[in-house]
């Protein structure tokens, strides 16, 4: 009888630890839900177009612009700020390897905006570009790997919000 007991209270802890574990999982995936949905990841997901590599100066057809993923060289572009605009295969691999593009498009010569993004930037020492972009609708366009942000007017906290979601995030398979 004493047997009996034993095993019986043994099977009780088993089960409510069984139990415990299974609310646990359950508490921590709907906060995780939770937490999603009142914290949205910044900027819009984009179809993930792979990330095999074309030799240069093979071009590349992609479903955003800017690119946010898809065919790209084997170099990488310099962190920081550049001047000129940098070729989509090859700002796409500087995103493979957790980089974000901050890139502007200013028909008329913007040098307040371009100051203001370079002020951002230049507070990252790696993994942040900033560049010009004049194929593109907006004024300004935020891109990591697979995800875009596209507006018109200088949002710093905009701005750092998706740089500080994305940097440091590699994409190699």
């Amino acid at each position: 009888m004493a047997n009996y007991k034993s095993r019986r209270l043994r099977q009780q802890r088993q089960k409510r630890t069984a139990i415990g574990f299974i609310l646990a999982v359950v508490l921590t995936l709907a906060g995780i839900l939770v937490y999603d949905a009142l914290n949205p990841r910044p900027g819009r997901a984009v179809a993930d177009l792979g990330n095999a590599h074309i030799p240069y100066p093979q071009t590349a057809t992609y479903n955003s612009s800017p690119p946010t993923s898809g065919p790209h060289y084997t170099m990488l572009a310099q962190w920081g700020i550049h001047t000129d605009p940098i070729p989509n295969e090859l700002q796409v691999h500087n995103l493979e390897d957790g980089g974000v593009m901050v890139q502007y498009n200013c028909p008329d010569a913007c040098p307040d905006l371009v100051a203001q993004l370079a002020g951002v930037v230049e507070r990252y020492p790696s993994l942040v570009i900033l560049a010009p972009y004049p194929d593109m609708d907006a004024r300004i366009a935020l891109t990591a790997w697979g995800r875009i942000d596209t507006f018109e007017e200088f949002d710093e906290a905009r701005i750092v919000r998706f740089i500080e979601a994305y940097r440091g995030l590699d994409h190699h398979r």
